[in-house]
């Protein structure tokens, strides 16, 4: 049967779906250091906090995926944004230390449900020749979502403290899941074989998951080193916190900017998945390079390819995971791909540190630069096999 592209309406809750997640992540881990007034006592137990939303998503996704192809993709969506606005309220009625630990673990929890069924859903209402548009639109809103969540998340802390924050996430997570419910359509799950632990080892190690999935979680990881990063070096190098700012505002709106592009271009058949991931993947090389170099110029230029390089990736690589993928098993693939972005997403922020720490931070820049440069090498090599 012949997939029809979406209509628009059937499209942009799952796109609110993915602001929500990124939103949520972002917005409480960029504010929770100076405004969780008796919750956050040192630096262990901040990065406790910070550390459970993506500790839940590395555990669940897979789990949730799994759940999205046996029940459906759209049950699992509107429970995990429901869940997601319980636990969001958990902390604006209860206001205390442990019911914050509590409240963002179960954010994560709920992130991990209804993230790789948006995904999944994005795949199931689109034919395959719009694969890449679609991705590059999700993955644009979520990058807006990354971007908006640190300055629009302190505006509320400042205006009304956490619980404000939680509030509107609570108020959002409602209203996203009323709009989805409304306007998604039920995609009943596809019959599918039995599948055997070791049938599923054999799909997971295949290079044509591995790839994308790789190239995924470089991107994610060099996204993270950007944003965490590269204010350190601008205040090493004397800079003032608006020079630092739009670094890491230039570096988001580079990615939100390409991906969309990418997808287009991936759809139009202008470019090619193995390509552009290649290309993606040593653009993002040379950014983790460039921000080895001195002052304001090598920053901003880290910026542009980091967040051109990821934007590449991103829509490219989903795309590529989906035709490599049965129909009734996106949801299994979707949230294995995620766990990989997480993995990213913590591992390459580690990396850097642990190397900074022992030398210099432009050695950690270094270190992950050559990383995502060994991918890039294997990227152009299978594109050229």
């Amino acid at each position: 049967m012949t997939v029809q592209a979406a209509p628009a309406r059937q499209m942009w809750p799952l796109y609110a779906a993915g602001f929500t997640t990124a939103f949520g992540a972002h917005g409480i881990a960029a504010n929770l250091g100076g405004h969780a007034r008796g919750a956050v006592t040192s630096l262990l137990v901040l990065g406790g906090l910070l550390a459970l939303y993506d500790g839940a998503e590395v555990l669940l996704k897979p789990v949730f995926g799994t759940l999205a192809d046996r029940v459906g993709a759209r049950p699992v969506l509107l429970g995990g944004l429901v869940a997601f606005a319980v636990a969001s309220a958990l902390y604006v009625l209860a206001d205390s230390p442990g019911w914050l630990w509590a409240a963002r673990l179960g954010q994560g929890a709920a992130a991990s449900a209804f993230s790789p069924s948006a995904s999944a859903l994005v795949a199931r209402l689109n034919p395959a020749a719009r694969h890449g548009r679609a991705f590059g639109s999700y993955g644009f809103y979520k990058s807006v979502g990354y971007t908006l969540g640190p300055l629009l998340g302190g505006v509320l802390v400042w205006a009304g403290g956490l619980r404000l924050l939680f509030a509107v996430l609570m108020v959002l997570g409602v209203a996203v899941a009323v709009w989805a419910a409304l306007a998604v359509p039920v995609v009943p799950p596809l019959p599918k074989a039995r599948q055997t632990v070791l049938d599923l080892a054999r799909r997971l190690a295949d290079p044509a998951f591995l790839a994308p999935t790789s190239a995924l979680a470089a991107a994610t990881a060099a996204l993270s080193v950007g944003v965490g990063f590269l204010p350190v070096s601008g205040r090493a190098a004397g800079l003032g916190t608006v020079a630092t700012g739009a670094a890491v505002s230039l570096l988001a709106a580079c990615a939100a900017v390409v991906q969309p592009r990418a997808g287009r271009a991936l759809d139009a058949g202008r470019l090619t998945a193995r390509s552009g991931l290649a290309a993606g993947l040593s653009l993002t090389a040379a950014g983790l390079v460039c921000a080895m170099l001195p002052g304001l110029t090598g920053i901003l230029v880290a910026a542009a390819l980091i967040g051109v390089g990821t934007g590449l990736i991103t829509p490219l690589g989903f795309a590529a995971l989906v035709s490599a993928t049965p129909q009734e098993r996106l949801g299994q693939t979707m949230g294995a791909a995620e766990l990989g972005r997480e993995l990213g997403d913590a591992g390459g922020p580690l990396l850097v540190a642990a190397v900074a720490s022992g030398a210099t931070l432009n050695h950690g820049f270094g270190a992950l630069g050559i990383l995502v440069g060994v991918g890039a090498v294997v990227a152009f090599a299978r594109r050229g096999g």
